[in-house]
């Protein structure tokens, strides 16, 4: 018999990843957002968390909030203490996140922000907000190189940096796409490995999102 990633996923959420409720209604909300599928899977949201918590972080900012499934995860892992910023262009997509974020009775630990993710992340930099231990980046793919440089701006020494759906189903390996999405990644890539302040790998991804896969950058100095 063979069996589909979306059976593998579901046999891997159901074992090791069991949502409670604040979470699954996050999750079931996505259709009320203007991109429906584009959360993170149970078992990534897992992942980001445990991420954070072997980081130690107390600081994290996020680029794309959605439904806010993923910021539940994170503002979960920084605990009571910690805290979350969470940078959302449509007002829509910003509600639906509020009230998942109150169900989850998190609400209390993240701001959202709602405007164009460069220009709110350019403000966090101008009013010298305290760095961030680790950086989300799941915003719009053309964005990513800038993306990098306001994460670099926003974090020290030691921090973590995500740079998520970087693989594209592949596509990522195609020099002449002129898909502006995979244009974004390769060239976020490539900063990445041209810049000397960071280490970074890449892993492939598949499962129930499809074939994808992030980047996991860390700032040296």
């Amino acid at each position: 018999m063979e069996h589909t990633w979306d059976d593998v996923d579901a046999y891997l959420e159901d074992l090791l990843v069991p949502e409670d409720e604040a979470l699954v209604a996050a999750r079931e909300s996505a259709p009320r957002t203007t991109m429906p599928h584009a959360a993170v899977s149970p078992t990534q949201g897992r992942f980001l968390a445990m991420l954070a918590q072997t980081a130690g972080a107390r600081r994290v900012l996020e680029l794309g909030t959605l439904a806010g499934y993923s910021t539940i995860w994170f503002a979960r892992a920084v605990g009571p203490d910690g805290h979350v910023t969470t940078l959302e262009l449509e007002e829509r997509n910003a509600a639906v996140a509020r009230e998942n974020l109150e169900r989850a009775g998190v609400a209390d630990r993240v701001d959202v922000v709602v405007g164009p993710a460069a220009a709110s992340a350019q403000r966090l930099v101008d009013d010298g907000a305290e760095p961030f231990d680790l950086v989300f980046v799941d915003a719009d793919k053309p964005g990513n190189p800038q993306y990098l440089r306001l994460a670099i701006e926003l974090t020290r020494p030691g921090s973590l940096i995500v740079v998520d759906n970087v693989v594209r189903a592949g596509a990522v390996a195609d020099a002449g796409s002129d898909d502006p999405r995979v244009v974004g990644s390769r060239r976020v890539l490539t900063d990445i490995a041209d810049d000397d302040r960071l280490e970074a790998t890449a892993l492939q991804t598949v499962g129930g999102k499809g074939w994808d896969g992030f980047a996991l950058v860390r700032r040296v100095r």
